[in-house]
């Protein structure tokens, strides 16, 4: 930039001082062609009292006004090529100035630091599209810079639980000198199981990192998946947890189908019960249910301590926890919630959450059915209760409210 704004404006003061100087030599060639072309006068003429022939004192007419033409120009031609020169520095500047802006723009540009813009009015030239299109890419570059570090997080985050349980079931194993064939192979289905469930964590976590970079799931990822059996699933998974804090558990599956990622969506369902467990006080009680209506709702409430309006907004953020009453019992780094809320937002819902008078926090996930349509009756609409799954015998481990 610093070079091409001195070289335009050179070349555009070249440019004005040559059509300047073409206008003079013009004027000049006109102005005496025009005199001498005058029909010559028969005998003389006289001037300053004085007797010339007619055809010296058209000559000398002629010269004069050349003359005049000429010392005019010599004044004006410098003053038109500062003009000009004045004019294409101003202008080439204004022109280029999108550009620097640009340069600028990119020149301070990190992987950590992706929020700069160039910012110019709604484009008005090629450079100023230049500029636009450099912003639009910058968008989009930060989107999947984002995605690629919420990715990182999220998977160390996700990944923690079975690893543990690898690294745990092969120490108990490798420090028991009486392990025979059955325990080993109890144990290498442990580790079979864990790896399962790391593969199908990464592939959801690739899945959710691409979705949350382009905004949504494309078709291809998406197939009708049934959130009442994936409750009871997960329920069952955390019944251990609460069990030994002597949580109270109610559990109301009915059938919610949505169009979605079942790896996803399993672990949306997964996250809310185990901050509900984790985040609860001992012998609280936690309540979850889901169900079909204008759109599938899935709601977890549990107890808990009191939380404040700012806090509630605050726990779908990144690394965010509750009060330390309410994170006592956990080591979690604080990304399940945002999980649950990309997740929601990938498959077109919407999640939110709101403090449960006495303590404790409900959270409530909407989701789309499989063509945005409700696809089983609501309480309402199901008085005999037809719709109810029966009891799972999963869940009889917990007791009732």
């Amino acid at each position: 930039m610093h070079r091409l704004r001195p070289r335009l404006t050179v070349l555009a003061t070249v440019l004005v001082a040559v059509v300047a100087a073409l206008l003079l030599w013009l004027g000049w060639m006109l102005v005496g062609a025009a005199v001498a072309g005058t029909p010559a006068l028969p005998g003389t003429v006289l001037v300053n009292g004085v007797p010339v022939p007619a055809e010296t004192a058209r000559d000398a007419i002629a010269a004069s006004a050349r003359a005049e033409v000429l010392r005019a120009g010599l004044i004006a031609f410098p003053l038109v090529v500062l003009a000009g020169a004045v004019t294409s520095w101003v202008l080439v500047g204004r022109l280029l100035d999108p550009l620097r802006r640009v340069v600028d723009t990119a020149s301070r540009l990190s992987a950590n630091s992706m929020d700069e813009r160039v910012a110019l009015e709604p484009a008005r030239s090629e450079v100023a599209e230049l500029a636009a299109a450099f912003d639009a890419m910058l968008d989009r570059l930060q989107a999947a810079f984002d995605a690629q570090r919420r990715f990182v997080a999220n998977a160390g985050h996700e990944l923690r639980t079975p690893l543990a349980v690898l690294r745990t079931e092969v120490d108990v194993t490798l420090q028991d000198p009486d392990a025979d064939a059955a325990e080993l192979r109890r144990m290498a289905e442990v580790v079979r199981d864990a790896g399962r469930r790391c593969d199908e964590l990464v592939t959801g976590l690739l899945l959710l990192a691409r979705t949350e970079a382009t905004g949504t799931l494309t078709g291809a990822d998406r197939v009708p998946v049934d959130l009442a059996p994936m409750l009871a699933d997960e329920l069952a998974a955390v019944a251990p947890d609460a069990s030994a804090r002597a949580l109270t558990v109610r559990c109301d599956p009915r059938p919610a189908v949505v169009a979605g990622n079942e790896a996803l969506l399993r672990r949306l369902v997964a996250n809310l019960l185990e901050n509900a467990v984790r985040h609860n006080r001992d012998g609280g009680w936690i309540e979850a249910s889901c169900e079909a209506g204008a759109a599938v709702v899935l709601r977890v409430v549990s107890s808990g301590p009191q939380l404040a309006p700012d806090q509630v907004a605050e726990l779908f953020e990144p690394f965010r926890r509750g009060p330390v009453a309410r994170t006592a019992h956990t080591r979690g780094s604080g990304l399940g919630l945002s999980i649950v809320r990309a997740v929601a937002a990938a498959h077109g819902g919407t999640v939110s959450a709101e403090a449960v008078p006495g303590g404790g926090l409900a959270v409530r996930v909407e989701l789309p059915g499989p063509d945005g349509r409700a696809l089983a009756p609501t309480v309402d609409d199901d008085p005999a209760g037809a719709g109810r799954r029966s009891p799972d015998p999963r869940l009889s481990a917990f007791p009732e409210r």
